[in-house]
């Protein structure tokens, strides 16, 4: 299964692009998109696929967070 996440443009540099992914910073290829830097995107495998507005972006990382958080509930009770 694979899956795309969101993230938010910081830089652009000819091609690619600086992108912010849950704090984390990456390089996306954003040759099939038209994207400014302040843009909301969904990357899948190192390319952007998707402008998405904000409120979207951001539900798409609230679900990621959750999903974070339960699996760190389960291995921390699997631990104790």
């Amino acid at each position: 299964m694979c899956v795309a996440v969101p993230g938010k443009i910081i830089e652009i540099n000819g091609d690619f692009a600086k992108v912010n992914i849950m704090e984390n910073i990456t390089q996306a290829n954003i040759k099939l998109v038209s994207v400014k830097v302040g843009d909301y995107v969904l990357i899948h495998a190192g390319c952007v696929i998707e402008v998405l507005k904000k409120d979207a972006a951001e539900e798409i990382l609230w679900m990621f967070s959750e999903l974070l958080e339960g699996m760190n509930e389960d291995t921390a009770a699997s631990k104790g």
